[in-house]
């Protein structure tokens, strides 16, 4: 059987990047082709050199550009995008081309403190300034609208009052090491053979 190519696009450190090349490295149907970032410094890049996995660095103009895009990703036969800490929103050309395949992760309990600006650390400072008394990770698909997307799991940690930003954002990053792996490995198990 023909393996699914997946492509992560990260835009930081790629701590999930680095979880989810790992946690599919022996997979029998599921290969990480290639890693896309929009930063040239992202850290994320170095993860993946390190791990023997194609990158790419697209800045915004070459994001937009569908001559740019579609045949990378065709270059490396994707099947399916993973946001992994991606920052800019993704054109709707690529919706297009990839039809519920493009999933991203979101460090919060969607629809609550998801679009612009709703990011990393802004993330967990709104949450810890509206007192939550829980916080939590989603996994959405893509839409042409920021965080909107059909939600297709959630997961949530207990908060304290006490609780830092720090530590907001410490509790629900152990969240997405556990379980974005598995959520992306389900919903590609949905997916017909190729």
């Amino acid at each position: 059987m023909k393996k699914l190519n997946i492509a992560i696009f990260v835009s930081g450190s790629g701590s999930n990047c680095e979880n989810l090349i790992r946690y599919f490295a022996d997979s029998e149907r599921v290969n990480c082709a290639l890693v896309v970032s929009n930063k040239p410094d992202a850290q994320a890049l170095e993860r993946a050199q390190q791990l023997d996995v194609p990158t790419a660095v697209t800045p915004k103009a070459q994001l937009n550009d569908p001559e740019v895009m579609l045949p990378l990703l065709r270059e490396y036969d994707i099947h399916f995008i993973v946001l992994a800490g991606f920052l800019p929103l993704i054109p709707t050309f690529l919706i297009d081309a990839y039809p519920r395949r493009i999933v991203n992760l979101h460090p919060a309990l969607l629809p609550k403190y998801g679009g612009k600006g709703m990011w990393g650390h802004h993330v967990h400072e709104a949450v810890k300034a509206a007192g939550e008394a829980e916080t939590g990770m989603t996994v959405h698909w893509v839409t042409p609208v920021c965080d909107s997307g059909e939600i297709i799991a959630q997961y949530k940690v207990a908060l304290s009052p006490d609780d830092s930003v720090d530590d907001i954002a410490e509790k629900e990053h152990q969240l997405e090491m556990k379980y974005f792996p598995k959520v992306v490995e389900q919903v590609l198990s949905d997916l017909p053979s190729l």
